[in-house]
């Protein structure tokens, strides 16, 4: 292998640009190989190789600040970089991340996993040089995904006030993880098929000399206005445009770069490339192979066989089965539609399906008016992409009591992705907001029941929130019936020990509370599907009968579910010597790595749960 002959990345600057192309197989190969193996975001980083290396040959980090928006394409970066003998572990318990990292190599300037952060980011680098008086070049690379989240458009709009010297580059491959949407990908996608622009440019270039300049800016934007070229918009925020130009021809990466290099003020140079290049099965399915778990390297099948059906397919069914019901049922993803399972909206009902980009914030005050004005929005977002729109859940949805219908997909922890991805905060940031209903299903069957109950419930917004992967059983073929607000389920009724349960963790408290027996413990289970409001009748009626309260959540622990129970008691001076535990997430940042271990490393595992229950209550632990 080249690669292992290498000294990286400098040697890079050597090489031939026939060794390069070389190159780039080889570190195609090794991506399929390891991601086949492991799952990762595949069709990113298979259309990045070529951009990386140029990147690299004319630049020289960690000196040079590069900072990669989302980062989930930066695996050739890490391969180049100082991770070549580590990438093996991509992804797995305490091996590499997904993403970047500052805590994992001092070449990742910037860590993200979250789209829209790394241009206001890397102003912040580019701006810093003036205080602390270092010299170095601040390469910031966007996807044209990017230019959905608004965050992102606020950076541009402070560029060019700034005026500090930046390089960007916008890695055009007309997807973000399904195919982009919005005014900004049209014009994209108009230049991509449009080589008139670069064409009448360079003709102007050659046919002008060096003191015709001026009327050759002049007459660039007369073509500008023929071929409705993108250079207009980034322009009219104060970047210096430069492409588009081919993204997998090093040779021209190198001119372009190294040419951008000289000039002052914020420059955009705009690179078009494939996502998923040289693996037959991305090329076929982008969508698809944009992040996926194992899968086999020849024909790109998943090497996962699920025998049950995943919540997020369960929620995509039964809202398209809710949809055809009612026309004012509206289905709003931010980017997500096949990983929200709203796909089967979007293919079966278009006009009651919108997605808005990578814009979360939008999404849901879009809601909000869609409510206001009688309509029915069912928001469906990933639980830690919901934090960027909590301003909007606060002020347009609950302060006015709109009835928006939250789906959370991904609550509690997301395994691979690692901390940027577990969503274990929702619970916490969505309990502390008045006027809110948040509930968590046990089951498929419960999610159907809790989807038809919020498609009724109009009293103002109702969160539901589920894990990510199979549900846990096969669903009944019930009709969904409609849960009143606030009740609770009594799975088991037992004696003096009372074990609360919530979303994932209930059917595992069901097969530990079957284990206790053993030591002659016969607790109560309960189904706490309600997080918001709590049961309280039923809390006021077991309360005095029980010694021991156990509480269980894939939430934090800081303000979370067990918290709002200690509340409870407290508020209503119930607590009377009783013995409280709470199991959930600790004050920290969980790792990446499989959820199996990430339990076990939490002690959130069956075997780590009974125990701790065990030794709350003086029992020893039988061999």
């Amino acid at each position: 292998m080249m690669l292992e002959k290498l000294k990286l990345p400098d040697d890079l600057k050597n090489l031939s640009y026939s060794q390069l192309k070389d190159l780039s197989q080889e570190i195609r190969e090794l991506i399929i190989t390891v991601t086949s193996e492991n799952g990762g975001h595949v069709g990113p980083n298979l259309g990045v190789v070529e951009l990386t290396i140029s990147i690299l040959r004319n630049f020289n980090p960690p000196k040079d600040k590069i900072i990669w928006d989302v980062s989930h394409q930066t695996y050739v970066y890490k391969i180049l970089t100082d991770r070549l003998e580590r990438f093996h572990t991509l992804r797995k318990y305490k091996g590499i991340s997904g993403f970047a990292n500052i805590f994992e190599s001092p070449y990742d300037a910037w860590g993200a996993g979250h789209a829209g952060t790394a241009l206001s980011a890397a102003l912040g680098f580019a701006k810093a040089k003036d205080f602390t008086n270092e010299n170095y070049n601040v390469v910031c690379v966007i996807g044209d995904a990017t230019l959905t989240v608004g965050m992102t458009l606020e950076a541009m709009n402070n560029a060019g006030t700034l005026g500090v010297d930046l390089i960007t580059i916008l890695n055009d491959n007309g997807w973000s993880i399904d195919k982009n949407v919005g005014i900004v990908a049209h014009i994209l996608s108009k230049v991509q098929v449009n080589p008139l622009y670069n064409t009448l440019k360079d003709r102007i270039y050659r046919l002008l000399p060096e003191k015709g300049k001026y009327w050759s800016s002049k007459l660039e934007d007369v073509v500008k206005t023929i071929v409705q070229d993108p250079a207009a918009l980034f322009e009219f925020f104060g970047f210096r445009y430069i492409g588009p130009i081919d993204g997998h021809n090093i040779k021209v990466l190198d001119e372009v770069i190294s040419k951008a290099k000289d000039l002052k003020g914020p420059v955009l140079i705009h690179v078009i490339t494939q996502k998923g290049r040289g693996f037959n099965p991305a090329l076929a399915d982008p969508e698809t192979f944009h992040g996926l778990g194992p899968f086999d390297k020849v024909d790109g099948k998943s090497k996962k066989k699920r025998d049950l059906p995943t919540y997020s397919s369960v929620f995509g069914d039964t809202v398209l089965e809710i949809a055809r019901r009612d026309p004012k049922v509206i289905g709003i993803t931010a980017a997500m539609p096949k990983g929200t399972g709203l796909s089967k909206l979007r293919d079966n009902l278009k006009s009651q399906y919108f997605d808005v980009g990578i814009a979360e914030q939008h999404a849901v005050t879009f809601a909000a008016g869609l409510a206001r004005a009688g309509a029915k929005p069912f928001v469906a977002i990933y639980s830690t992409f919901l934090q960027r729109a909590y301003d909007s859940i606060i002020h347009d949805v609950a302060l006015q009591r709109l009835p928006v219908r939250f789906f959370l997909d991904r609550g509690g922890l997301v395994g691979d992705d690692g901390p940027t991805h577990h969503g274990v905060f929702d619970l916490s940031y969505l309990r502390c907001i008045p006027n809110c209903v948040v509930a968590s299903p046990k089951d498929g069957d419960e999610l159907r029941d809790l989807i038809y109950t919020a498609w009724l419930y109009e009293n103002g917004p109702i969160f539901i929130r589920y894990p990510r992967g199979s549900v846990p059983k096969p669903l009944s073929g019930k009709s969904p019936k409609v849960i009143p607000i606030g009740n609770w389920e009594v799975l088991k009724e037992g004696e003096d020990v009372l074990l609360l349960a919530v979303g994932y963790f209930v059917h595992p408290i069901l097969e530990i509370s079957e284990a206790l027996k053993d030591y002659g413990i016969n607790p109560w289970v309960v189904n706490a599907r309600f997080i918001k409001p709590l049961d309280e009748e039923l809390l006021e009626t077991l309360i005095p009968r029980i010694g021991y309260i156990f509480t269980f959540e894939d939430n934090v622990l800081k303000g979370g579910f067990g918290s709002g129970i200690l509340e409870f008691l407290a508020d209503r001076n119930l607590l009377n010597g009783k013995k409280i535990h709470r199991f959930g997430i600790p004050d920290r940042f969980i790792p990446h790595g499989d959820k199996g271990k990430l339990l076990m490393e939490l002690g959130l595992d069956n075997e780590s749960l009974i125990r701790s229950i065990l030794r709350v209550l003086n029992l020893r632990v039988q061999p």
